[in-house]
């Protein structure tokens, strides 16, 4: 898989992506990172890729021709156009199941007030935020889209099978985690994960996924493959918590 990111701050990258199984993963030829300078598409000597906008306003907008003439370079044949923006929907692990499929993304990293309108309505294929919050430029949630995809791409993670059961991968959050030493400041580990019975290791494990989901993130639930046994089992354990989350009572 290829990405490629336009910038105006080139130097920022690879930056968290050269570490860990993403860095071993591009290392290995497996992915391939290119970073793209907006500025060497822009005219003039001072290069500039960004204007006032028309009808007034606070801040600056980045303009047209850079842009598209960048994203154009970028898209080659096939490329997949994703703006980094506030205004877009929230990035969520079916999007990036989705991208992992994608042989190219190019991923262009929003700065000032946004982007010119006519090339986001021409030239962007898709738009996400990563939270409903604001920060100063698209390069660190480009880069967090670029490790999710990366990451549900075939063999970049060791052990494939954590990836299907990571939150999110079901519909649901993870399940608690314990590991050595047994004991720890007089706390011990659920005895049914020591006692080498897998169907109950299995059955402590979707319980207390669907335990943790309920008590942290309620809506996911709404969308989630429950069974009616699961659904009773969860409401009887958390009466309070599903009524609160809106959730249709068991049948």
């Amino acid at each position: 898989m290829e990405i490629a990111f336009i910038t105006i701050f080139p130097e920022m990258f690879p930056g968290p992506l050269e570490f860990g199984v993403i860095g071993r993963a591009l290392s290995r030829g497996d992915a391939r990172v290119e970073v793209i300078d907006l500025r060497d598409f822009a005219e003039g000597r001072q290069r500039q890729i960004d204007d006032y906008p028309f009808g007034g306003g606070g801040g600056m907008v980045m303009t047209a021709p850079p842009a598209a003439a960048a994203i154009q370079h970028a898209r080659g044949d096939g490329g997949h156009v994703i703006f980094m923006t506030p205004q877009g929907p929230r990035l969520t692990h079916a999007d990036c199941q989705r991208l992992a499929g994608r042989a190219r993304l190019v991923i262009l990293c929003g700065r000032y007030e946004g982007l010119d309108e006519r090339v986001r309505r021409s030239m962007v294929d898709e738009e996400f935020s990563v939270g409903d919050f604001v920060v100063t430029g698209g390069e660190l949630p480009g880069m967090l889209l670029a490790e999710a995809v990366l990451r549900l791409r075939p063999g970049v993670v060791g052990n494939e099978s954590g990836v299907r059961t990571d939150s999110f991968a079901t519909g649901l959050l993870e399940h608690p985690q314990f590991s050595r030493p047994r004991e720890f400041s007089g706390l011990g580990v659920p005895e049914v994960l020591l006692s080498g019975d897998h169907a109950a290791i299995a059955a402590w494990k979707r319980c207390e996924s669907l335990r943790r989901t309920l008590l942290r993130r309620p809506e996911l639930l709404a969308e989630a493959s429950l069974t009616p046994g699961e659904r009773s089992w969860l409401a009887s354990q958390h009466p309070l918590e599903w009524r609160r989350a809106g959730l249709p009572e068991p049948e």
